[in-house]
């Protein structure tokens, strides 16, 4: 299988949500993913892209920019915005013992998406935040 390397700018609008799913989906069919692990990666992408959408750029809207990139059956995805730095990693991982009425409000999210993931990280640069996911199949 040849290398796949694709690249999405989109505004950072829950508008653009199936714009952005189509993408990855569309990429990882390609790559001939098995639809199990789409289904779980689609999942990991639209909540870290609806948490872009909601609180990245309080005052103004402003773009996501996806880059994708799949060899060998290892899926590297770089998603980027502009907004304010924040780090979605740093957060400590929610108690899942606790039922919902004791855990804290958030980070379910972001810790289901490392659940999902084989590696998940995240870095600022050139004014960016940008979350990598990295997923394997056989």
């Amino acid at each position: 299988m040849s290398q796949i390397n694709k690249q999405l700018k989109v505004k950072a609008e829950l508008a653009e949500l199936d714009t952005v799913i189509g993408f990855l989906e569309e990429t990882l069919e390609q790559a001939e993913c098995p639809i199990n692990l789409i289904t779980q990666i689609s999942i990991s992408v639209e909540e870290i892209f609806v948490n872009i959408a909601n609180y990245a750029y309080p005052e103004s809207g402003g773009d996501c920019m996806l880059n994708m990139s799949v060899e060998n059956q290892n899926m590297t995805l770089c998603i980027a915005d502009s907004g304010a730095p924040f780090d979605p990693l740093a957060k400590e991982d929610p108690d899942i013992t606790l039922s919902a009425e004791e855990r804290d409000i958030g980070g379910l999210g972001i810790w289901m998406v490392k659940q999902s993931m084989d590696h998940v990280e995240y870095c600022y640069e050139d004014k960016q935040n940008k979350l990598t996911l990295v997923k394997s199949w056989e």
